[in-house]
């Protein structure tokens, strides 16, 4: 027995069950891992354009992470009281009950997470060709063709291991707070022997612009978007009580301080014009200040893109499997591997809608569409913490915030819903569109069980042929 163990740790040891692997390093790489993307890399220039002063966007990144810290403890409350997987969406049934929630989903299903994974993974491909290209751009069809070659190693890594995932996920999390240091340390050691000319008028007045800075503090707040990720595989945390709350603190305190020093190393280096002017902020930087070595930046890059895609399909793939188990998806969804105990459909499920929109849908207007949605339900399930203090004062809450965190927080939620209305209508209302067909589906699929005979003896073979194939069975409780 024991040396079977050894030689696979996922093999089977007693029931076929998703295991409490992830103790509190794995959910703090887990979460500064997903969190810590192409972002900081490339899109600091969206902050420092709409807050228009070099102090200001300062405040703005500062800020941003305050609040992400609120949404964040909310989440580590709801975690830790409601002890089901599935994130925004468990939170959602559990307060408002299953049409919302299934609207969520779907909205998660068809577009959020597929766009979200290929924008994330076109950012890989394009940083990890970019070195091989140099000086010249890098070709399309070899981005989108490194791209799902990327896609593929991260299904495959997930189906197969548990252990693994969460493995690499830590050795990623390393590199991307390596990268972060190389740009810190020669930043702030300038700095220090008196590089403060871009300092000067930090705060002058005269440049900010108040209508710009709700649209700072969006593009902040989707820097530092995926401190919830540990809330989508609560069952699998080992010690829930203790380990949440605490990866949670951790991992937010350390990416605020990465994402502040690394934009004061930046400003000490480059002006705001320079800053602006540039199409990957990090390799200017390194360009500037390291010489020939700035060739190893696209690398780091690519890595921490890696390890966001890898960190966020573990965690968005539980989310299928807990609403499979709760009948809002296909069965065969909430089955896992027989010896790899990984929930195999569920990783796999949005595979062919990711590549799909990779070659065929323009990804950017889909994530414009999308990502006040996010905002949208990320609030509602906020809102379902207040609101379950009153309807359910009874309920075992091992963590516990002071109300104001989370009304403060579903209240910035809703403000940034309502500036993409105010500030994109069109794509907003098809965003709209999009998660509102959610509902004849909940109706199609979910209410109406009087499928015809043929229909029902159908799907029940093709779910057995899945199962079949995948070598997958329903998880023993």
């Amino acid at each position: 027995e024991k040396e079977r163990e050894r030689e696979d740790p996922d093999a089977p040891a007693g029931k076929v069950e998703l295991k409490k692997k992830v103790t509190l390093l794995r959910g703090i790489s887990i979460i500064i891992g997903t969190i810590i993307g192409a972002g900081i890399f490339i899109s600091p220039k969206g902050i420092l354009k709409h807050s228009g002063s070099v102090g200001m966007s300062l405040v703005v990144w500062i800020a941003c992470g305050v609040l992400s810290l609120f949404g964040a403890l909310s989440y580590a409350e709801l975690g830790t009281s409601i002890k089901k997987s599935g994130g925004h969406y468990t939170y959602i049934k559990e307060a408002f009950g299953p049409q919302m929630a299934f609207i969520r989903l779907w909205a998660d299903l068809i577009a959020i997470r597929p766009a979200g994974l290929a924008v994330i993974s076109l950012a890989f491909g394009q940083y990890i060709l970019e070195p091989l290209f140099m000086p010249c751009g890098v070709p399309e069809l070899a981005i989108k063709l490194t791209t799902s070659v990327g896609i593929t190693s991260v299904m495959y890594l997930n189906s197969m291991s548990t252990s693994w995932t969460n493995r690499i996920q830590i050795f990623l999390t390393f590199s991307k707070l390596l990268a972060i240091l190389i740009i810190i340390v020669p930043g702030l050691y300038m700095l220090f022997k008196g590089e403060t000319k871009n300092f000067d008028n930090a705060f002058e007045i005269s440049n900010v612009q108040l209508s710009g800075l709700p649209l700072a503090f969006y593009s902040g707040m989707y820097a530092y978007a995926g401190w919830f990720y540990l809330n989508f595989v609560t069952e699998e945390v080992d010690n829930p009580e203790r380990t949440v709350p605490l990866a949670i603190c951790i991992s937010m305190a350390i990416v605020t301080s990465c994402y502040v020093l690394t934009n004061v190393a930046y400003y000490t280096v480059m002006s705001a014009e320079e800053l602006l002017a540039s199409e990957a902020v990090a390799v200017t930087f390194a360009e500037k200040t390291m010489g020939n070595f700035s060739l190893a930046v696209p690398i780091f890059v690519a890595l921490s893109c890696f390890g966001s895609m890898n960190g966020g399909l573990f965690a968005f793939s539980r989310m299928f499997y807990v609403a499979s188990r709760e009948g809002h998806l296909p069965e065969v969804l909430s089955m896992i591997h027989v010896r790899r105990h990984t929930p195999l459909a569920a990783v796999l499920v949005l595979y062919p809608m990711t590549m799909f929109q990779l070659f065929v849908g323009d990804i950017y207007s889909l994530l414009n569409f999308m990502s006040f949605l996010r905002w949208l339900f990320i609030g509602v399930a906020t809102l379902g913490l207040i609101y379950m203090r009153y309807t359910r004062p009874d309920m075992p809450r091992p963590f516990k915030v002071p109300l104001i965190i989370p009304a403060v927080f579903s209240f910035t939620c809703f403000f940034m819903v309502f500036l993409s209305l105010y500030s994109d209508p069109l794509n907003t209302g098809i965003g709209f569109a999009i998660s509102l067909t959610g509902i004849p589906a909940y109706y199609i699929f979910i209410v109406f069980d009087r499928r015809p005979k043929w229909l029902q003896e159908g799907l029940d073979s093709f779910n057995r042929a899945i199962q079949i194939i995948l070598e997958v069975i329903p998880a023993e409780h």
